[in-house]
């Protein structure tokens, strides 16, 4: 599994969070939300530490992760978050790894 987070999408976070470089932001799995890949479920984003990453990136100076006992949620799909102009936010998309 592979994480990827658009220069666009991570000055978003970056602007709209008020971040500074060298924070981590962890993607979690949350209950309930909308868009998300497994029913019932979604993404949150939390400044955090890192303990187990499974996927992880720096982009703009952000170090973007997600967390070992969030992997199920993916089953088996690379992340890309990417900035919807339309909606003017990022947004994800799911990419089925196994093939």
């Amino acid at each position: 599994m592979k994480l990827t987070v658009q220069e666009a999408a991570a000055a978003w976070y970056k602007e709209e969070l008020e971040l500074t470089n060298n924070t981590s932001l962890r993607f979690f799995v949350r209950y309930g939300g909308v868009c998300g890949l497994q029913p019932g479920f979604s993404l949150g984003i939390r400044p955090d530490t890192p303990q187990e990453p499974i996927m992880e990136t720096t982009v703009k100076g952000i170090h973007f992760y997600v967390e070992e006992e969030d992997s199920w949620y993916f089953d088996h799909h690379d992340v890309q978050v990417y900035y919807d102009d339309d909606k003017k936010e990022p947004n994800f998309e799911y990419i089925d790894s196994t093939q």
